[in-house]
C-alpha cells in the first residue's frame, strides 16, 4: 500500500496507523473523547488487511492486561483509552514496565479529577512522566500536536518500545483527538512473521529453555539490581529527546508548551510580534525524556518563561527545573475542560512576564 493523504480524526489517525505499522493486536475499551480509535479499527477490519487482532475487552483492566500478553509474547500491541481509563491502566503498566516489555499506550486526555468532563485536558502529565504506577519506573512519553503526528507517533512508538524493550504513551487530548485534518500516511508494513524471541514466552527451543517473564522478585538484593539496569536504560532513552523551535532566534521572552497548547501559542506568539513582544515557542515532543537541556540553553537569553498547559500547572515544575533558576518562570493554564485561546495566552504573558 503506498503513501496516501487522507482526511482523518486524530483517534482515526491512531487506528490507521496501528494497522500500517504491522501491530499484531489491538485491546481497548470505549471511553470519550477516544471511542473512534476502537470504532475505526472495527469497521476497517483489519484481520482481514493484515491478520490484526481487535477485540473489545470487557473493561479496562482486562483490555491492558491482554496487553501485557501479547507483550509477552513479543508481539506488537496497542491499547488506547482517556483519563479515568488509563488510571485503571496503571497497576498492570507498572508490571508491563517492571517485566520490560514493549507497548505502545495512547491517552485522549480528558477533563478531571475524577470522571469529570468529556472536553480536552493536559492534566494527565504527572500521571504519565512521573509514574502513575507504583515503583521506580519510567515510560517514553512522545506529545503529538496534529493528527499528522498522531499516526506517525503510532510508528515511532513502536520503534522505541523493542528498541527499549518499555512502554511508550502517547499523550494527546480530546482537541487532537477529534480534529479532522490532511494525513500523509505511510506505506503499509508486513506483520513480522520472524522476531526476536530470545526474550519472549514463545516456548522452549533448541537454543534456549523456556521463558519465564514476571515483574515479581522477592528477594530484595535482586529486585535492586533489577532496578538499577532499569535506571540505566532510563538514562539511555535521553538520546531520544524531541522537540521544536519556533520562532526562538531574536525571541526576548518564551513560551513552552506540548499537544494543543502548542497550537494555540503559534498563533499567540504572532499576536505578540504584531505588538512588538519577541516571543518564540519551545515545544516539547518527547515529555519523558523531557528537553530540559535545550529549555535551559534557551533560558540565558530570554527575559521570562511561561508555560502553557490545560491545567493547574504539571509541566511548569519541569520547566522550572530546566531553567534553574536563571529567570522567572510562570504558569498560565485553563482546567477543567477548558481550552485557552490565543488572545489569552498573549494577556498572560504580558501581564506575567513582560510586565514584570
Amino acid at each position: 500500500m503506498k503513501k496516501e493523504l487522507r482526511l482523518l480524526k486524530g483517534n482515526e489517525a491512531i487506528a490507521e496507523a496501528a494497522i500500517r505499522a504491522g501491530a499484531d493486536a489491538y485491546f481497548g475499551y470505549p471511553i470519550t473523547p477516544q471511542s473512534e480509535v476502537l470504532e475505526y479499527l472495527m469497521l476497517e477490519k483489519p484481520e482481514e488487511r493484515t491478520g490484526m487482532v481487535v477485540l473489545q475487552a470487557e473493561s479496562e483492566l482486562a483490555a491492558i492486561n491482554m496487553v501485557f500478553g501479547a507483550a509477552s509474547a513479543g508481539r506488537k500491541v496497542i491499547t488506547s483509552s482517556s483519563s479515568p481509563g488509563i488510571s485503571l491502566y496503571q497497576e498492570a503498566i507498572s508490571y508491563i514496565a517492571g517485566a520490560e516489555l514493549p507497548c505502545v499506550i495512547a491517552n485522549v486526555v480528558r477533563g478531571g479529577p475524577g470522571l469529570g468532563t468529556i472536553q480536552p485536558s493536559q492534566a494527565d502529565y504527572f500521571q504519565s512522566t512521573k509514574g502513575g504506577g507504583h515503583g521506580d519506573y519510567h515510560l517514553l512519553v512522545l506529545a503529538p500536536a496534529s493528527v499528522q503526528e498522531m499516526a506517525d507517533f503510532v510508528k515511532l512508538g513502536f520503534d522505541l518500545a523493542f528498541k527499549y524493550r518499555n512502554p511508550v504513551m502517547l499523550l494527546t487530548d480530546g482537541l487532537i483527538g477529534q480534529i479532522m485534518e490532511k494525513v500523509e500516511l505511510f506505506e503499509q508494513i508486513p506483520r513480522a512473521t520472524e522476531f526476536d524471541q530470545s526474550w519472549a514466552t514463545t516456548g522452549k527451543t533448541p537454543e534456549r529453555e523456556r521463558n519465564v517473564i514476571t515483574s515479581l522478585n522477592l528477594q530484595a538484593e535482586e529486585q535492586e539490581r533489577h532496578n538499577v539496569k532499569l535506571q540505566e536504560k532510563y538514562k539511555r532513552m535521553i538520546s531520544e529527546v524531541r522537540f521544536e523551535e519556533i520562532e526562538c532566534e531574536d525571541a526576548d521572552y518564551l513560551m513552552v508548551a506540548y499537544g494543543s497548547s502548542a497550537r494555540i501559542c503559534q498563533k499567540a506568539i504572532q499576536l505578540a510580534r504584531d505588538k512588538g513582544i519577541k516571543a518564540g515557542l519551545l515545544r516539547p515532543i518527547t515529555l519523558y525524556p523531557f528537553p530540559s537541556g535545550i529549555i535551559n540553553e534557551l533560558a540565558d537569553k530570554m527575559k521570562g518563561i511561561l508555560a502553557v498547559e490545560m491545567s493547574t500547572g504539571q509541566m511548569v515544575e519541569d520547566v522550572r527545573l530546566a531553567v534553574n533558576g536563571k529567570v522567572p518562570v510562570e504558569h498560565y493554564g485553563r482546567f477543567g475542560g477548558m481550552v485557552h485561546s490565543p488572545q489569552e495566552v498573549l494577556d498572560a504573558l504580558e501581564e506575567k512576564i513582560v510586565k514584570n
